[in-house]
């Protein structure tokens, strides 16, 4: 009998590590907001589902919701930086001095539509030319389209949005609105309903795809198509959480993040773009404004003074916004 039970421990005894191994690693994701929103639907989603589908039974990447795991958006890298988080969905933005280069990205009146921006931008992360990333493993460099400016009260012009007090995203975009005689104050996004209701703010840039996702437009009926800059956002992972991992698991990764990751971006966020364009155009409470050519050409003045002060910075910034033109000259010479 004892020799019957001493067999089955050492039995159970080889079979442990066995078991252990067959345990999924579990990859923790922060993500600030809900399962609905557009940003989870077409920056996280397609990543998560692809990576939890191929990796099945090796790894599971585990998505924290609604700021379960920190909800200040300008907080997401730190929750990578020190382990509270495996990844995280940031704004570059809302950090400009670890991520100063992005500013080649935030430069106004430089990009058509989502499509050039995100591309643009994860070409510029994947040649590694962007300094604040050395940290991180970039799964998805994204970038939506040149951002509108909404407002609570009545506009109809440049000048009637003088004076006014503007949520921006990024330095950049408030150097430029500056520029235009408009207050700019940055804030979070998901701040900014709530600064809108209490008078501290007039309206926000956004783009149309995303001023229903945290209740601006219920409150915000004028709707300014300039296009001013552009806000880069971005799913990173902690590279030394990457780089401990097996081979395979990276591999995964690897095949699910960069330009396929910015083509699910650019398919899900267009098609949110035009319905929200639609919703502008045919709600009667809306008041839509085209800018005049008068109106065209004065804020592009003021973008282009923006993006020559940047440039005369530093032969570094000279050089990003050289290879950022061409990538989009690229671009466009395929379309």
């Amino acid at each position: 009998m004892i020799k019957i039970l001493t067999r089955c421990a050492l039995f159970v005894f080889v079979l442990l590590p066995l078991a252990a191994k067959a345990e999924p690693i579990k990859l923790k994701l922060a993500f600030f907001t809900s399962d609905r929103s557009l940003l989870y639907r077409a920056a996280v989603k397609p990543f998560v589902d692809a990576v939890n589908a191929e990796g099945r039974g090796l790894m599971e990447i585990d998505v924290q919701f609604s700021g379960a795991l920190g909800k200040d958006p300008a907080q997401q890298v730190q929750l990578v930086l020190d382990g509270t988080a495996d990844i995280a969905f940031v704004v570059p933005g809302y950090t400009p001095d670890r991520f100063r280069d992005d500013a080649v990205i935030e430069l106004p009146g430089q990009f058509l539509d989502t499509r050039e921006a995100t591309l643009v931008f994860s070409r510029l992360v994947a040649a590694k030319l962007l300094k604040g990333y050395e940290d991180f493993y970039v799964i998805g460099a994204y970038a939506s389209e040149p951002e509108s400016i909404h407002t609570r009260p009545p506009i109809a012009s440049l000048g009637d949005l003088r004076g006014k007090k503007i949520r921006v995203n990024n330095l950049i975009e408030a150097a430029a609105l500056e520029k235009l005689g408009i207050s700019p104050v940055l804030i979070p996004i998901n701040q900014t309903s709530d600064a809108i209701i209490g008078g501290k703010i007039d309206g926000a840039t956004m783009p149309p795809a995303m001023l229903f996702e945290f209740g601006i437009g219920r409150f915000a009926t004028y709707h300014y198509l300039l296009g001013t800059s552009v806000p880069p956002l971005a799913l990173l992972m902690n590279r030394n959480k990457f780089d401990s991992l097996p081979k395979q698991s990276q591999d995964i990764i690897r095949k699910y993040s960069g330009e396929w990751a910015a083509a699910r971006f650019i398919e899900a966020y267009d098609e949110a773009d035009k319905q929200a364009m639609e919703q502008l155009r045919t709600d009667p409470r809306r008041k839509v404004i085209v800018p005049t050519a008068a109106d065209f050409n004065t804020a592009h003045a003021a973008f282009g003074a923006v993006r020559t002060e940047w440039t005369a910075e530093s032969p570094h910034n000279r050089d990003l916004l050289t290879t950022a033109e061409s990538e989009i000259a690229k671009l466009r010479a395929t379309r």
